[in-house]
């Protein structure tokens, strides 16, 4: 039986997708490999956020595809084959994590999550830093307008004290005694003497 379909996998439509599924189950071994050449990468892709086994990784995309191949007189009611393959690939990580797990010596405390983002960690430090705002902001509020516009020049923005004299039109011993006296003013507003 010779394929309607181009082996071109890149730029297949869900018809197309839907015809070689269909030419698969009925046996077409050039149908399956068009299949699996389309749906590898992606598979892959995907089992990267679950594992960052790779080894792991690729003998279970393979294991799926074999299984799939032998047992494609039982996928008539596949509705979505897409959805068919990553879910059978997440059931056979799952499979496979488990065996390992269960089977190492290795404490639990020992593994770390895979994902590199760590949501609650996030949202700590974000909380952290609005409260640092908040406080920076009332502190400066202490301040005089001219030695709020110093240190905010200096410590938040980082000119030189240079440009903040040019900037402020003051002198250069002037912008430092106004900077000093504003950090002790801070000083004493954050820890009372």
């Amino acid at each position: 039986m010779t394929s309607q379909i181009n082996r071109n996998t890149e730029n297949l439509t869900e018809e197309k997708l839907t015809l070689l599924f269909h030419e698969y189950k009925t046996g077409s071994v050039e149908a399956f490999n068009s299949l699996y050449d389309h749906y590898v990468n992606m598979l892959f892709n995907f089992g990267c956020k679950l594992t960052s086994d790779k080894e792991l990784l690729k003998d279970c995309i393979q294991d799926v595809f074999i299984k799939m191949y032998h047992n494609r007189s039982n996928l008539e009611n596949v509705l979505n084959f897409k959805s068919y393959l990553f879910v059978s690939l997440k059931n056979k990580l799952c499979d496979e994590l488990r065996k390992t797990n269960y089977l190492s010596d290795q404490p639990i405390e020992d593994y770390h999550p895979v994902s590199e983002r760590d949501i609650e960690h996030e949202y700590i430090e974000a909380e952290k830093t609005m409260f640092r705002h908040r406080k920076i902001s009332s502190l400066l509020d202490e301040l005089s307008a001219r030695q709020r516009e110093a240190i905010t020049l200096y410590y938040l923005e980082e000119k030189k004290y240079e440009d903040i004299c040019v900037m402020m039109d003051i002198s250069y011993q002037s912008l430092r005694n106004l900077i000093y006296r504003g950090l002790s003013k801070l000083r004493n507003v954050v820890v009372p003497v």
